[in-house]
Parts: C-alpha cells; structure tokens; sequence
C-alpha cells in the first residue's frame, strides 16, 4: 500500500511522526483483513473518514490536536458490536503516531494514548498481533520524552494490551519493546521505575517458551533469547545504556566460581549449586556468549564516569575472573575484547574506576573473620599478610595474566597502523596498570619489550617528528616506571638471542641488536642503580657472550657485522657507568683476589642469567653475581684478549678500532690500580707495527690512540711510547702519500697526537722522520720507489700547517671520537719546528742536483707551498743561532758598516749550509715567496723570533733580514794568516751570498733595496776581490753592483698578499718566457712558419700521459708558450686541445671520486697526484680558453665595420655588461665559425667545472667514510674552488653562452642532483650575479622569440637547444631563488625587458603566463625591500602586470576544446620540473598550465598592484577570462581542473571578491553539468569551497528548496508534449535534490538543523508524486539520496520526524521489487529508486542512528535470530521475507554473500554491505532481473546477518567510505534523466 497520494497531511511541520503503512502480505501470524460490506460498517468507516478529515484541515494549534482524538475517539466508539475492525487502520495509526510527537504537550500525549487504549480494546490480542507493525513503532519511542503524568497511561497501554500478545509475534520486536522500555529506568529515584522494572521481566516471561524450566524467581531456561536482545540493545544504542546498566544491577544472574573456596578443605560445594550456575551461564550465554561480554566491553568503553564504574562494579560482583563463563564458555578473543575495555579505564585516572578494576583482576578477599582493612593493616612482614598478597597475586596469574597480556599485546599491535594517540594508549595502560604491583609486576616483563618494539617501529613510519615524540614521551613514562632490574635483564636477554647460539637468520639477530641502541639511545637508563650496578654487568655480560661466540666462530654462528654492532652497544653501556663507579683496588688486593680472573664464559654467564632471570635484577633480593672491581678486572681482561688474541687469528670477529676505542674508554673509567696486561698490550703494538705498511687506516689510527691512551692513564713508560715512535712514523709516511689524499689530514693530525704525548721538548718523531728521508736512496726514486719522500713531506708540511687542534674541535668533524678525556694536543700550526726543521732542510738538499726527479718534486713542492714564510723563519732562527751573525736582525745596526774578520773560530761550514740552501730555494721560489719575503716581517723577543705582517718598531722585513746576512758575509774580511783551505770556504760563502743578493737585486720587489745604498760598500768589495784568487766572485760582484745601481730611482713595488699556488696561472720558468705569455698583451708577435702538425699531437699525448703527470707543471707551461705559435690557426687546434683537457680532467677527477669512494689503499704502480694533476689541467684549460677567446676578440676587431666601445674584453679582464649595446649588422661567416668553435669549448669547460663544482655536496658527503671526511672535505673544497674561480672567468668573457649551458644543465639535471646547486652556483660567482644574468636571460629569450627585434650583437647564436619556454621556466626559478636586496640590481632592466615585450606580445604569446608570473614574483620581492621610489615603482609593476594579464587573455585566450583534459590532468603525474614547482609550460595541458600559474599568482595580487581597486579588476579580468570561458565551454565540467578550482579557492581569499568568485561557484554550482565533475575533484576541492560559499550565504540551501515544485497532474495531457514537460520537471526537480544533497555533505555538521523542517516537508511534498505527476515519482531516488546526506550530517536527535516517512518508503519502494510489473507500485518505484532505497536501509543500518533502531526489526532480523535460527523460525522482517519471495536461487548465491560479508566485517570499521569492499553497485539499471540478480538478491540474503557481524565486530563507523559512496550516486550523470 503506497501513500496517500491525493491529499496531503496539514499536521504541524514539526511534527511527521508517520507510523509504517502496512505491508501488502501478512506473515504467518495473521491473515488479510476482512472488509465488512454491510451498511453499519460503511456508517462506521464513513464517520472515522469524517473524523480523520480535520486532521489534515482544522489544525492550527495544540487544542486543536485534542479536539481531533474526541472527534476519532467518539467515531470510533461508534462503532456496531458486531464489528471490532478499524477502518482506515494505515491513516489512524498515521495520525495517532503524528500526535504523539514531542514537541507538543503532554496533555495532546495524553489523549493519544486513550485512543490507542481504545483501538487495542478494539481490534483485541488478536488483530494487535496482526497490526503490530504499525502500531508499535509509533509508540516505541514515548518513553524517552513522556512527562510523569504520560508514562503511566502508556506503561498502562503495554500491560494491558502487548504483555497479552501471542509470543510468537513479540519475538522479532523483542529489541525494539527493549529499548522502548530502557529511558524509564534511568533514573531508579522516579516514580515509574520499579514499575518499568517489572514491565520488562514480565516481557521476558511473555515470550519464554511453553517448555522452560525456572530456575529461580526470576530466571527461567527459555530468557536466553531475552538475554541475547537485551545484550544487543546495550551494545548497540549508547543514550539508553544507563537504563540497561540499572537493569542488569538487578536482574543479572550472578555468574559464580565453579567451586567456592573454602576455608575447610573437607567440605566441598553443594552440587545442585554448581548445576544452578551452569543452567544460569547456560541462560546468559546462548547462543553466543560473546555477546555478554560484549555488552559489557561497550559499558566499559562508555564515554560517561558513571556508566564505566557501574559496569566494573557488575564485573566484580557477577562475572569474576574464575566463572564457568569466562573459563568455559567464551572465547579467547571475545575475553581479550572484555579485558581490552576494561584496561582502558586507568586511562580516566580516576580512583573510583581503579579501585574496581583491581578487585576485579585480583579476584575476591581471602575468607577471613578479619575485615579488609585489618588485612592491609598487617606487619608487612607478617605471614598472614604475606598469605593475603599471595592468594591475590596467584588469583591473577591464574585467570586473568594470560588474557590481559595478550589484550595488551593485541592493542598494541592493532594500533600500529593508527595514530601517534592512538599508538601511545597501550602505553599509558601498562603505566596506569603498574599503580598497583600485583597486576604491573606480572604484566610489565610481558609487554615492556612490545612495547619497544612499537617505538622502534614507529620511528621510521611517524610522519613527522613530533608524532613520534609524542609516542616517545608516552613510552619514556612508561619505562621510567619499570624496575632497573626488568629492563637490563630484557637488554642481557635480546643481546643472548642476538649473539648466543639460535637459528635466528643475521637480519633478525641484527634488528634486535638495533633495538638495544634504540633503547640506549632513546630512554632514560642513567638511574643511580642502572648505572653503577646494571650497566657494568650488562657490559660483562656482552662481552662475554661475544668471546663465548668466537670460540664457536668454525661453526659460523655469528657475522662480523654483528660483532661490531655488538661492540657498539658494549661502549654505549660503558659510557653509562660513572668513573666513581669502580673502587680503588687495594695493593694487597693482587694476593686473594685471582679466582674471579679465571672463571669460564660459561658460568660467568650462568651466574648474571641466575641473577636476571630468577632474582629478576633485584638487588634487595640478592647481590650482584660480581662486586665491581671483578667487574671491572674482568673487563680489562676480556677486552684485552679481544684485541691481542682475536685480532691475531685467521678470522676476527671485530672490528680493532672498535676494540681499542672500548678498551681506551675502560682505561678512563676503570682505576689504574686494577690489574692490565701491559706487556702483552706492548707485544701486540709492536707486532702490529712491524707489518709491512700500509695497514688499514682505522687499525693504524686505533694502535696509535692505544698507544698515547696508554701513556696518558700511566700504565706505560714513556720508554715505552718511545720505542713506538718509530714504526709508528713508518706508518704513517704511507698514508702522508701524495696519490692517496684520502687519510692525509687524519695522518697528520695522528703524528701530532703521538707528539702531544711525547712532550714538546722530544724530538723522536723529527728523528724518525729524518731517518726515513735519509734512508731513501735517490737513485730508487727514480725507479718509482716505495714512498715519494719530497712529497710526502709537502703533504705533512701542508696539513701540519694548517692544523688548528682548537679550530678542528670546533668545526666538528666526523672522525670517530677515539681521545677519550685526552690531554690537549699540539697545534701543528704554531709548533711545526718541534717536528719539521731537520726533515725540512734533508728535503731541501735535493734542490743541489737538477738531474734527479726528487729535484724537480721539491721544487714543485717550494713553488706551491703553504706558509712560505714559515719556511724562511726556519733560516732565519737558524741563520740566527751563529754567531757572527746574530747582530743581523737588529734594525739599529746598519749592515754594511759592521765588518767582521773570519778566524778559524767561525762555523763557517754550517753557515755555508744554510746559505747553499737558501740559495737553492730562492733559484726555485716564485712571485708568491718573493712578496712574502717583501711583506713578512721578523723580530727577536728574547730568545723567540716570530713573524708577522705588520711593521712595528724594531722589525725588519725578511728580505730585508736576508740582506743583512749577505751584505755581513760579503763584507767580512780573511785573516791575513788563515789557511787555504779556510780561505776557499770564505770564497764559497762570498758567491752563496752574492748569488743570494744577486737574486734579490733582480726580484720584483727591489725597489725597497736602493733606500740601503749598498753600492759604496760593494765597489769597495769589487776593489778588493779584484786581488782575490777566485774570479767567479768578481763576476757576480759585477752583476750586483750593476743591479744596485739600476736601483738607485726606482720607487718602491707594494707587494702582493700571499695566496695559493692555485691563484694564479702557471708559467714557465724563465721569468723572460714567463712574461711573453700574458693574455692582456694585444699584439702577439708573428710567426713566420705554422708550426708542424705533430706538435698538436705531441701535445696531446703529453697531456694525456700518466709517466707526464709528475711534470705536468711543466707540460701546461710548455702548452701555454707553443700558443702564440698558433696565432692565425688557434680555432683549429682549440677543439681538439679543449676536448683532450677536459677528457683528462673528467678522467683525473673520477679517479679522485673513487679514491675516497674506495675502502682501501691504492696498490697500483701510478702515483700521480690527483690533487695537484686536477688544478694543473684546469689551469691549461683556463690559458688555451683565454688565448682562444683573445684572438676571436682581435679577429672581430679587425673585421668589424664600426667597432663598438662595449666590445668585450678578455677573460681576465673585466667584463662589462654588454646587454643593451647596440652594433652594426654583420656578416662574418669565417667570423661566425670561429666563435662558434671558441663557443663549444667554452661549453665543455662549464660542464666539467660545474661537475667538479657539485662535488661533495648533497648525498655524495654523507657517503664518505667518517675515518676520511676531513681529509674529503679539505680536498673537496679545493676543488670546487678551482673550478669555481674558472667558471668565474668564463662568465665574464661569455656570459650568455655559459648561462645558457648551466640552464641546458639545469633542465636535464637527474633526481638525485637537485636543481638548486644551479642557483646556488649562480649565486656564488661574481660574474654571474643578477645584474649580468638577467640582461642575458633576456637577450636569450628574445633570441629564440622575436630575432629581428635585437641587435645582432646581442643574440645568442643558439648552440644548445633551448626554447624560449624553457628560458623563461628558468627565469621564474631564479628570480624566485633570488634575495630580495638584489632587486635594486634588477628592477630597471626588468622594466625595460617588460616594456619591450608589451610594445609586441604576440611572438612571446606562449611564455606570457610564466612572464607573468615573473612579474608577480618581482613584486613579491619589491614588496620586501624599500629601495628606490617605492611608490612610484610599484604602480609601474602593477600597470604592467595589468597589461602582461590583458596582453595574456587577447594573444591567447582561453579555450577549452579537450573535454577530457582534466581528467588527464589528474591522471598525470608530474615530473621533472613541475614536481618542484607547477610552472613548467608543457608539463601540463594546454589551458591548465595558465590556470596553475595564476592560481600561483592571485595570492600575492595585493603584492604586486597596491590599489584595491585595481586588484579586484586584475582577479576579474582573470573571471571573466578563464572562469567565465571553462563554464561556457562545451565540454563543462571536464573543463575544471584541480588548478581551475584552486584559482577560484585563491580569488575567494581576496579582500572584498566575494561578489565576483561567488558569482562564478554559483554559476558553475547551478549548471545543469555540474554533476559530471570528477569525483575526486569533489572530494578535495568543491566541498570545501562549497562550505565557504555557503558559510557566506545562510539562504542558499531554502532558495534551492524553493525551485522545486510540487507535484501535480493539472493540466498534464498524453502525448510528447506532456511526456517531454514532465522529463523536463523531473531533470530539474532531480538537480536541485542533488544540490542540497551536496551542499548538506559541503556543511559541518548539523549546520542546517535550521532549515531541516523546510527540507523535511519539501521531501514530504515530493513523495506524493506518482508516475504520471509532474515531477513524477521518478525523483524518489534523489530524494533517498538527500535524506542519507542528512543521516550522516545531521545528529540523531533533531532526525525524530524523519523516521515515520523514511520507514514508509523503503518499506514500500523494497517491497515494490515483488509487485506485477505495470502495476501502481511497479511504475512509483523505478530501478534506481528500488537500488537507492537498498542504499539507505544500508546506510541506516550501518550508521545505526538511537531512534532508528527502535524500527530495524520492521526491515531486518536485529535479533541473534538472524545467526541462531531454531528449527521453526520463520521470516518476519521485511528484508527477510522478500529475499524468500525471490526464490530458492538465493542459495546460488550463499557463497559469495558469505565471503562479502566476511569480508566487510573483518575490518575495525563498520561499512555499508553496497559498495567498495561489499557487494558491486555497478550495474545497469535498465533491467530489473539483473539488478535483482547481481545486487538484490545477495543483498536482501545477507543483510540481516551482515548487520549482526558489524555489531558483534564493535567496529567505528568508517564515516569516509559513506561520505564517498554517497558522492559517487551524487556525481553519476546516468541516474539524471535526460530531456527528450
């Protein structure tokens, strides 16, 4: 029977309290009705027509109601005798249930009732039974609003007329009559409670079964089924809870213990008692026993204080832990689900609940004439005491440890996957839990290490940082509770599995190791207890293990990288324990106290497993198995056989830097009284170092700490150390090797460390060290030799230099901290002369023979040197210490008017020594030397000489000081007796110092000399040499007197700052040749010849070479003078030369990637320097650009018509920017290749210099070895400086083309090397900053847009293949990376640029939105700076911005003719650039990439165009202009993209827009197409802007409301005219349905309670439509629709008037499906009204609203019925009986319907059946018998028992999947119906 259509109720709109129409068939309970046909009976209806006639005409206001119920009641009684049916039955209990609503008065209440009292009297037991469906659902829900003076005549009502019903029709309603009686028992002070009470024990007896036996007043077998809906009313309707926890205080039969103990063991229990309480177990736990627990799981997890408590005062007093229930009849998991529930109240941190709780785990009080409280008043030492914590200890243990551990456990796991909350709350229980030692102590050992692991875990999954904090923080509470004991007997016991003998794979041995750090690192483990007991234990205790492993290592048990990890842990626990731990060994000790030394790994174990696993760590219970001085005696001995015995065998097992680092740090925690094995220490040193070199870094490193670790704790001599010195030198001259850079700084760093030791004042390190040069034989090294003496000692001078011990310290490195506590070390910087001066001058020697390869390294070596000045010093305190010449250095003595006389006294062989040497220095020493000799001043301070810069009083410079000792040398006078032999050592010592003058005379710096007039005293000289034996003095003489005179009026040279060799460019060694090859000379001289053309080959293989390596200096010096060679063919050779360079270069800087890459050593025989190999090439590759690029300048000079004044300079010149000069049109063909060529090298040495240039930063660094990061980061940096400084040249002489070569690698640069190193480089060079970069960019542009529109100077000749879109994606990028200061820089040139490019915007039409977002991001910047006139310059930017956006929309305009493109756009992923930023033209879709730029630029709109004004005529030009064109479009809605609706979310965020973006989410809201938008689009972005445009708006939702019309059939004729109005009406009625539908899912929640009663009665109107109104019954799916968006977005109790009209229709659209086809009901409800009605009876059911469920059982079995089904149960719901009446087939079907639901309900969150994850929607609905195949039938066959599982599963409602499966109806356009 369907509604009522041809008239329509007038009850208030509030109240739509519809009771249920009738079904169309009757269940076996009653038959159809009988219609009396007689004339009384037609008087009698037509009177109850009469009556029920006001109500729907005469209803203005409560009396009215009132004078309705007399006016039915007096028709009513008017009834014949004979006759006890009620006409009209649907519309009386309609009306009945109407009048029953709450929001009128009690009185209107009261007469409802009477009516009904009257039609119950009526239509008697029998047609009650019949009709209750109709009559009871409209009753159900009095109870929970009647005032007193209703609820008696109502509980009246139930007894009289339902208490009598047959049973048999009572049972499906059982849940329903529950709930209904629930509220009246809320409060147990009311009138009506007891009254109530005893209503719902007479229902329970009301439908026991005839054949139950009683079991005692109150209970009876046949309550089961009672018990079973009770529960599930409980469970399942939280506001009624309280009237069911008040029921169950009362009613609940106490489930007791299968046996009571007894004091008296003899008398045992009453056996008919124990039969009792099994029968009562049996009567609360049938069928499913799960449900009590349940129940009781749901109370507990109640959110009121109240309820929670009542529940655990119902677990103590009648379901213990030992019930037969619990131990017999539940299962495991149902019992982990109570003990979860109830666990989780400690979490209230409320003494009540936890007071409970205890009672309830520990089971009851021991039976005692004692009270309680005299129990726990006991001694505590007391036996009976003891007794009493026993019993409840073991009552816990006994039933409820295992239980609880495993809820805990399973809580834990099943949080896993929740939030950072979530996680932490296992963990607060076990903290909560540990409140009480009876339950924690037993608990604690079985979670604490889940608990970790969780933790652990968590650390990688967290999202963020301060999640997994926030997980820590609860964790660390946790543990910071737990016994000390505990939790290193879990560390001893995860370090025995790890290690000891398992099956466990290495992976899992490892992660438990890990785990151990993890909670080292993370925990609080430094307690008093822990760490003077625990943690020296636990160390024993590893270590042991890991010796006990290696005895077994044939075995293979464990790897070596375990056994590190391992050691790791052992130092971490080491660190714990204080050095006041450890007692002060007595000297007497040594006599008694061995027995500990000799004690196996195996007892020693056995004692510390005794001592955790038994005692439990407790050291109240029992000591520690060993006193701290075994401990720590014990721990020098195994670490030492660690390290003499197991590094000594075939196979170690650890690492030896790891052993030393953990014995070095026992040594300072353990007191040097304990007992050491020194010597066996010192035998292993040394056998160590006696192996061959080079040993592996990190073991060299680690035997050299030992070795002054040793020292510094006084347990060797210094003897001792000094007999290492040596080998350990040894050693170290292999890592100081000039071709393995790798240990270099670390190496040296060592030799300062030992020399620290060793004192300032010992020279055995210099010793060694002299001895290893001296033991070189020359001859060897030019056989390639072992070791490069000359530069391995540059590498040790180098590093010892610049060795701050402080400075190092500060920087941080990553070296492994071995010095623990270590005494200060030297600074290598301001000691080097303790270990260097006699090595320096033994290195020096080999400059007397230029025929030796050592020569030439040490005089590459003195070229490049660091600290020049260092050097001299050394001379200069040397020179010093003789003493004719210690007057030198006093500035007051003039030095040639001190003369000396020579006697045989004089050490003139040494100074003849000295002299030699320096000579030799100064014949190899460069410009760099001679300005530090100019610019370094020396002093004397006492004894101490020192160096500085600066000029003070009574300093002289060292050239000066040089000077002196030459001119006191050649003045000195021969005694007139002395020896021949004498003599001729004066003669030599006059040409070493004439030589060394000579050499001064003809250096740069001079000038300063002329101020001494030294000319007197050496033609004084010359006059006297001119009788001496020895002429080759008199021709040196000649030429330093000719020098000194030259001098006379040359003024004074400043001298330059000393630098790196690398600084400057190389030359040749002839200053003469040297000079001829400076790229600044203009005319290069000509060559008469070409020269041959194997010289370009020869130069090739010289450069290409490894045997060249060693003189590549020279090499690069010889390429450098044969280029001028090449004057008029330099284009020819410059290819193949730069191609061969940087070949080499690429190849020399792989080679030094893989060094420090590499593990080892290098064994190869190739020893060329890396280093110094790398900066000589790159130094070639600058000279042969810098040549190129000179001549192409010339050759263009000579050739050019008008030459330019702005023509660029050379490379080294500076470079101005040329950008906006303007030349005369050339055409130079030859020209043009030229550059071209001079253009493709240039572009080879960026790419490899900015490859060198990225070295080092990013992942690459966090690779490198720790042992050598400080050597990588000092080699590194060089690096990159030297290419740096060549990329700087290179920008200045070419900057387009170089910039253009960065892009090209900017764009094609991989993942793992972010694009950003780009900007950084960019940033990092002068030539390259924002002033000239920009003018480039712009240039480069209008290259590839416009050509004709620039000077041709100014175009770039496009060698690389670049658009103008990728520059200008590049302009955006860097102009975003840019400071904002470098705007004033800029900003004219931009301007200009801006100007230019809008006098013609048509050529640049494809990269205007990126320009305009140039322009957005400039005055982003600008907005940050205050620059300039700030006023005027930002109305500039805003009319050009203005004009760009103009100019954008006219060459461009926006059309959308793609109409899938935003689902591509979707689908797409993006790469490359737009990853980082959404701007890259191409990587989006046409039109979507403008939209992604502008909804990028409308944030900073007010940014970049000050007025208001014209900020909102910017956003709508933008509107108009993309908003406007994609709704227009054809193609709408595949036209909105996510970009398209983020544009509009950003204009919707501009001040005072709101008209405009209103407007366009209005227009865009309101199109017919709208509901073809992408669902996903939906989701994410149309919601929200939905909720903003209605939050705006309070009207929106009735203005919808109000398009829709009424049904009606006036005027409506047949044809195709009224058939095409009709689908018209139905097509807008639909839309607009859908409207609200989604602006209901848009709003928060119940944010349109307020317009619910407009929406209610509009819904009301539309159900009267049939199939042939217009609008028809078509909309009815529509309708469903809205009301499942108001039952997931509106709370239950403002759905009261809902439920009457939902309940209606779906029982007539479901019960439709089995109706004749063209029949009335066949025809309202179509196809998808049928699957929509599915839907929400689905919905309903799933999100179980209080009130609804009180009229589930109308659809679907909500009893235990629907799984426990008895031999005669027969189908009731209405569900149940349509899946019956489709027919057997259901059973086909079974399979897959069981497996779906399984599926369902196995989640922890409750879903609807239809839908993702359930039963497939996705069918056409065109034919019903395969909607009613593939959906109905297996839904309508499972939904009963589906709805069951999800109560029993008491999963969360998964709010997301409704939300979502709802939106997909919404946004299918195949539901709409389509106009003809």
């Amino acid at each position: 029977m369907t509604l009522d259509t041809g008239r329509r109720s007038v009850s208030p709109e509030s109240s739509g309290r519809d009771s249920p129409i009738p079904r169309q068939w009757r269940s076996q309970l009653g038959g159809e009705e009988t219609h009396v046909k007689d004339k009384s009976y037609r008087k009698y209806a037509h009177g109850v027509d009469r009556a029920l006639v006001l109500f729907e005409t005469a209803l203005e206001e409560w009396a009215d109601y009132i004078s309705f119920l007399n006016r039915l009641l007096k028709a009513l009684q008017a009834r014949p005798r004979s006759i006890n049916t009620i006409p009209a039955t649907a519309t009386v209990a309609k009306r009945l249930s109407q009048c029953l609503n709450p929001s009128l008065p009690s009185g209107v209440h009261q007469k409802a009732l009477e009516v009904y009292n009257f039609v119950f009297t009526v239509i008697g037991k029998d047609g009650l039974s019949r009709d209750l469906p109709l009559y009871l659902p409209g009753l159900a829900t009095t109870l929970s609003f009647a005032s007193l003076s209703v609820r008696a005549p109502y509980l009246d009502i139930l007894e009289r007329h339902f208490l009598r019903l047959d049973p048999r029709s009572l049972r499906p309603a059982m849940k329903s009559i529950i709930l209904a009686l629930l509220p009246g028992l809320e409060d147990e002070t009311s009138e009506d409670f007891e009254r109530t009470l005893r209503m719902v024990e007479s229902f329970k007896q009301t439908i026991r079964p005839e054949n139950s036996e009683e079991l005692d007043d109150r209970h009876s077998t046949g309550d089961a089924f009672f018990w079973q809906c009770f529960f599930l009313a409980s469970i399942t309707s939280q506001s009624r809870r309280s009237g069911a926890l008040a029921y169950l205080v009362r009613c609940l039969p106490p489930l007791k213990p299968e046996t009571t103990p007894k004091s008296d063991k003899s008398v045992g229990p009453n056996k008919s008692d124990v039969d009792l309480n099994k029968k009562l177990a049996a009567v609360v736990t049938s069928p499913e026993p799960g449900l009590l627990l349940r129940c009781f799981a749901s109370g507990l997890s109640d959110e009121q204080l109240l309820i929670q408590r009542g529940f655990l005062d119902l677990l103590v007093s009648h379901l213990p832990l030992d019930s037969h229930v619990i131990l017999n009849r539940v299962k495991p998991g149902d019992l982990e689900l109570l003990l979860k529930a109830a666990a989780g109240v400690v979490t209230r941190r409320e003494m009540s609940l936890n007071r409970r709780l205890w009672a309830w785990l520990l089971g009851p009080e021991p039976t005692s004439s004692e009270p309680e409280q005299n129990a726990e008043a006991l001694n505590p030492s007391d036996h009976r005491h003891q007794a009493y914590l026993a019993s409840r200890t073991n009552y816990f243990e006994q039933f409820g440890l295992h239980p609880l551990t495993q809820a805990l456990l399973q809580m834990i796991k099943d949080n896993s996957q929740g939030s950072a909350s979530e996680r932490a709350r296992p963990f607060r229980i076990c903290l909560s839990l540990m409140d009480r030692w009876e339950v924690g102590g037993l608990i604690v050992p079985e979670v604490f290490l889940p608990i970790i692991e969780s933790v652990h875990q968590y650390q990688s999954a967290a999202s963020s940082k301060a999640e997994f904090s926030e997980v820590l923080r609860s964790a660390s509470v946790f543990f910071d509770g737990i016994e000390s004991g505990l939790i290193y007997g879990e560390l001893v016991s995860l370090l025995a599995q790890a290690i000891g003998p398992s099956n466990l794979s290495i992976q899992e041995r490892s992660a438990k190791l890990t785990l151990v750090s993890f909670i080292i690192s993370n925990f609080n483990v430094h307690e008093e207890e822990m760490v003077t007991v625990h943690a020296p234990l636990a160390t024993l205790a590893a270590l042991s293990m890991l010796e006990d492993s290696a005895d077994r290592q044939s075995s293979g048990s464990l790897d070596i990288s375990l056994s590190d990890q391992t050691l790791g842990i052992v130092i971490a626990l080491l660190d714990l324990v204080p050095e006041r731990c450890f007692p002060e060994a007595l000297p007497t000790g040594t006599q008694h106290g061995d027995s500990h030394l000799s004690i196996t790994n195996i007892e020693l174990l056995k004692k510390i497993r005794t001592f955790y696993v038994n005692e439990q760590g407790n050291i109240d219970a029992s000591p520690p198995p060993f006193n701290l001085l075994q401990i720590g005696e014990l721990l020098l001995r195994k670490v030492v056989n660690f390290i003499c015995v197991d590094q000594t065998s075939s196979k170690s097992l650890a690492d030896l830097g790891t052993c030393i680092r953990l014995l070095v740090l026992a040594l300072h925690k353990i007191p040097a009284t304990y007992k050491l094995a020194q010597r066996q220490l010192l035998e292993y040193l040394h056998g160590k170092l006696e192996q061959a070199p080079p040993l592996r870094y990190s073991d060299f490193s680690a035997v050299l700490n030992l070795a002054t670790q040793l020292y510094s704790v006084d347990r060797i001599r210094s003897e001792d150390l000094s007999a290492l010195v040596i080998p350990l030198v040894r050693h170290t001259w292999a890592y100081v090797s000039a071709s393995e850079p790798k240990y270099h700084v670390e190496a040296v760093r060592g030799l300062w460390q030992l020399q620290s030791a060793l004192s300032p004042l010992n020279r055995d390190i210099e010793a060694a060290l002299s001895g290893l040069i001296i033991s070189q034989d020359p001859n060897s090294l030019e056989n390639a030799g072992f070791v490069d003496a000359g530069r391995a000692f540059s590498v040790l001078w180098a590093h010892t230099l610049q060795d701050n011990a402080y400075g190092s310290e500060r920087r941080g490195s990553k070296t492994p901290m071995l010095e623990v506590r270590a005494h200060p070390r030297l600074s290598g910087m301001d000691n080097y002369e303790v270990m260097l001066t006699q090595p320096t001058f033994l290195i020096l020697d080999a400059l007397q023979d230029d025929r030796t390869q050592l020569y030439m390294t040490v005089k590459s070596f003195v070229n490049s040197m660091l600290g020049i000045d260092r050097l001299f010093l050394l001379f200069v305190t040397k020179l010093n210490e003789i003493p004719f010449l210690k007057d030198a250095i006093n500035v007051g003595e003039k030095a040639s008017e001190s003369i000396t006389t020579f006697s045989s006294d004089d050490d003139l062989d040494l100074c003849l020594y000295y002299l030699r040497t320096l000579s030799n220095v100064l014949a190899c020493s460069g410009d760099i030397s001679w300005s530090a000799l100019a610019s370094k001043y020396v002093s004397s301070k006492g004894q101490h000489i020192q160096i500085s810069t600066g000029a003070d009083d009574g300093e002289m410079t060292l050239q000066e000081f040089f000077i002196r000792v030459s001119m006191k040398c050649i003045t000195s006078n021969v005694a007139p007796d002395a020896e021949l032999e004498f003599e001729s050592s004066i003669n030599q010592l006059y040409r070493y110092a004439l030589t060394i003058l000579h050499k001064f005379l003809l250096s740069p710096y001079a000038a300063p000399i002329s101020t001494f007039h030294f000319e007197n005293a050496l033609i004084e000289r010359l006059t006297t040499a001119l009788m001496g034996p020895d002429p080759y003095v008199q021709v040196l003489l000649l030429d330093v007197v000719y020098d000194t005179l030259k001098l006379r009026d040359t003024a004074p040279v400043e001298p330059l700052a000393t630098q790196n060799s690398e600084k400057r460019r190389p030359s040749l060694v002839d200053p003469a040749r040297a000079s001829s090859l400076s790229v600044a000379v203009a005319d290069s001289r000509p060559v008469a010849s070409p020269p041959p053309p194997q010289l370009l080959k020869c130069l090739q293989e010289g450069l290409s070479s490894p045997s060249s390596r060693p003189v590549l200096d020279s090499w690069i010096a010889f390429v450098v003078g044969c280029l001028p060679f090449y004057t008029e063919s330099i284009f020819q050779v410059l290819i193949p030369l730069v191609e061969t360079l940087c070949r080499e270069i690429e190849s020399t800087f792989s080679h030094l990637r893989e060094t420090f890459q590499s593990t080892f050593l290098s064994t190869s025989s190739d020893k060329a320097t890396p280093e110094s190999t790398l900066i000589h090439l790159i130094n070639g590759l600058e000279q042969v650009l810098a040549r190129a690029h000179e001549q192409l300048l010339m050759e263009e000079a000579r050739t050019q018509i008008i030459k330019s004044p702005d023509q660029p300079q050379s490379l080294f010149g500076s470079m101005v920017s040329g950008v906006f000069q303007t030349d005369a049109p050339q055409s130079r063909s030859a020209t043009a290749n030229d550059r071209l060529t001079v253009h493709l090298a240039f572009q080879d040495a960026v790419r490899i210099c900015y490859k060198i240039w990225t070295w080092g930063l990013g992942e690459e660094a966090k690779k490198q070895s720790p042992n050598s990061s400080a050597s990588f980061t000092y080699t590194s940096l060089r690096m990159r400086n030297r290419a740096r400084r060549l990329l700087e040249h290179l920008f200045a002489a070419e900057n387009l083309e170089c910039l253009e070569t960065v892009i090209d690698l900017w764009k094609n640069s991989p993942d793992h090397l972010g694009p950003s190193e780009v900007f950084h480089l960019l940033s990092a060079l002068e030539a390259s900053r924002p002033r000239h970069s920009i003018p480039a960019l712009f240039n480069a542009i209008y290259s590839r847009s416009n050509p004709t529109a620039i000077d041709p100077a100014r175009k770039s000749t496009m060698t690389i293949s670049l658009s103008d879109t990728d520059l200008v994606v590049f302009l955006v990028e860097y102009a975003r990376s840019l400071d904002d200061d470098a705007m004033d820089e800029i900003w004219q040139d931009c301007m200009v640029f801006l100007k230019d490019l809008l006098a013609n915007p048509f050529p640049h039409r494809q990269t205007l939105p990126n320009l305009l977002e140039f322009a957005a991001i400039l005055g982003e910047k600008v907005d940050n700076t205050n620059f300039g006139e700030q006023r005027r310059m930002r109305r500039e930017l805003g009319d050009l911005f203005l004009r760009l956006l103009t100019a954008l929309f006219t060459t461009r305009p926006i059309a959308f003719t793609e109409p899938a493109s935003s689902n591509v756009i979707l689908e797409k992923p993006l790469k490359g650039d737009l990853a980082r930023r959404s701007t890259v033209n191409g990587t989006l879709d046409g039109s979507d990439d403008v939209v992604s730029i502008l909804a990028s630029v409308v944030p900073n709109l007010s940014k970049v165009i000050l007025e208001s004004d014209r900020v909102l005529t910017a956003a709508s030009i933008i509107s108009t202009n993309v908003i406007g064109p994609s709704l227009r479009a054809k193609a709408f809605p595949d036209t909105f993209s996510k970009n398209t609706l983020r544009l509009i979310h950003e204009l919707s965020r501009l001040q005072n827009n709101q008209k405009a973006w209103k407007k366009d989410v209005g227009d865009a809201f309101n199109d017919s197409k709208f509901f073809g938008m992408n669902l996903e689009l939906v989701k994410d972005d149309w919601l929200p802007l939905l909720r903003q445009w209605t939050l705006t708006d309070k009207e929106k939702v009735p203005e919808i409301i109000s398009r829709i019309n009424a049904p009606t059939t006036a005027g409506i004729v047949f044809g195709v005219g009224a058939t095409s109005a009709r689908l018209e009406a139905d097509r807008k009625t639909q839309l607009n349905l859908r409207r609200i539908a989604t602006l209901i899912l848009a709003s928060a929640d119940d944010a349109l309670v307020t317009d619910l009663t407009t929406i209610f009665d509009k819904l009301v109107e539309l159900l009267m439509a049939s199939s042939t109104s217009s609008p028809s019954s078509t909309t009815r799916a529509d309708i469903y629709i809205v009301i499942r968006a108001l039952a997931l977005k509106t709370s239950a109790i403002h759905l009261g008037m809902l439920w009457p009209i939902v309940n209606a229709e779906i029982h007539a659209a479901i019960s439709s499906i089995v109706a004749p086809d063209n029949s009335t009901a066949s025809d309202t409800y179509t196809n998808a009204s049928v699957l929509q009605a599915c839907k929400l009876l689905d919905l309903l059911i799933c999100v179980a609203p209080d009130d609804f469920q009180l009229h589930e059982w109308l659809f679907i079995t909500d009893t235990i019925d629907a799984v426990y089904r008895s031999a005669n149960y027969q189908h009731v719901a209405l569900v149940e009986e349509i899946s019956e009446e489709l027919g057997a087939t259901a059973s086909s079907s079974a399979l897959q319907a069981d497996s779906v639901a399984h599926l369902v309900t196995t989640g922890s969150s409750r879903r609807p059946l239809l839908g993702p994850g359930g039963i497939n929607d996705n069918v056409s609905l065109e034919r019903k018998d395969e909607l009613v195949a593939k959906v109905l039938r297996p839904f309508f066959g499972q939904l009963s028992i589906f709805a069951f599982e999800q109560t029993y599963a008491m999963g969360r409602l998964d709010r997301e999947t409704c939300i979502s499966g709802l939106l997909k109806d919404i946004f299918d356009e195949r539901s709409i119906v389509r106009a003809l």
